[in-house]
Order: C-alpha cells, then structure tokens, then sequence
C-alpha cells in the first residue's frame, strides 16, 4: 500500500472515530480510531493524537483499564506534546473518585414523551401594520423650490464657542 492510500485510510477511519466518539458511539469510537491507528502507526504523531482520542474513547465506553494502559503506553511516545498530554490525562484518570451526595445531582426529564413533545407556548400571528406601505416610492424634491436662505445659525454658534474657549484660556 502507498503511502497516500494510509494517509487517506486514516483520515477517513480517524475522523470517523472522532464524530461517532462526538455523537455518543463509543464503541463505535474505539473500533474506528484501532483502524486509524493500523493505517498511520503509532509512533507518529498523528498516531498518537489518534490515541489520545482511543484513550477518550475507552473511557467513555466504560474501558477504563484499557485507557489507563494506553495513556501510560503513551507518556513515552516519541513526540513530546503526546507525552505531555498523555500525563495530564493519566493524572486525571487515576485521581480518587469523589462521591457526591445526591442533592447535588439534577434529573434531566425525558423529552421524548408525547406529552412534553408539543409547544408549551402558542405563537400568535405577527401583526399587520396597515401604515406600512411596501414599495411606496419618495418623490425627489426640486431644490430650487426649497428655502436654502443662511440664517445666521451657524456663524452665531461659532462665535460662541470661540468666545467659551477664549475665557477658558483668559482664566487660566
């Protein structure tokens, strides 16, 4: 086999793994991400982010020894960043379990009962403004037909602000 046709192999296996672990598959996680790994090896470090994502994946799907073993197989791997990452993960996995009291647990209703799957809110109809008139065109106006006389507004704000600054400065 060529080298692209791995590369390609691996994409497809690896991003596989990568959804079906996303969407909640995780046996179907594990079995996607071993295949990517076959196809790409293990010390590469595309082989390693496969396995740190194998790692996830057992986890998730209840394979607990497993995972531990791969993520200590992993905190030598030959890439360094897999090495770093693989001890972090594997200083979580084996941290002690907490227990947690049950009033700190919230039940999440089943939504996929009848009863809750219809609207507990009514939409109405938007509307219709009868002032609203759509496409209505603005006529131009003639700018010859317009008062455009100065008066005076502008040069009387100018010398009072001039006047305001001039005392500022004055007072100083």
């Amino acid at each position: 086999m060529s080298q692209d046709h791995n590369k390609e192999q691996f994409d497809i296996y690896y991003n596989a793994g990568k959804i079906a672990l996303e969407r909640g598959n995780y046996q179907l996680s594990v079995e996607n991400l071993v295949k990517a790994i076959r196809f790409i090896g293990a010390g590469s470090r595309l082989g390693g982010e496969a396995q740190i994502w194998l790692v996830t994946a057992y986890q998730a799907a209840g394979q607990q020894e497993d995972a531990i073993a791969l993520c200590e197989k992993l905190t030598v791997h030959p890439h360094f960043k897999i090495r770093d990452q693989a001890k972090d993960v594997l200083y979580i996995m084996k941290a002690p379990r907490l227990e947690r009291p049950q009033e700190w647990m919230v039940e999440i209703p089943d939504l996929t009962t009848e009863e809750s799957s219809s609207p507990q809110y009514l939409t109405t109809k938007p509307i219709k403004s009868n002032n609203i008139k759509r496409g209505r065109v603005v006529p131009e106006v003639d700018l010859s037909q317009v008062d455009t006389k100065d008066n005076q507004f502008i040069g009387i704000a100018l010398i009072v602000i001039l006047l305001s600054l001039g005392s500022l400065f004055f007072l100083q």
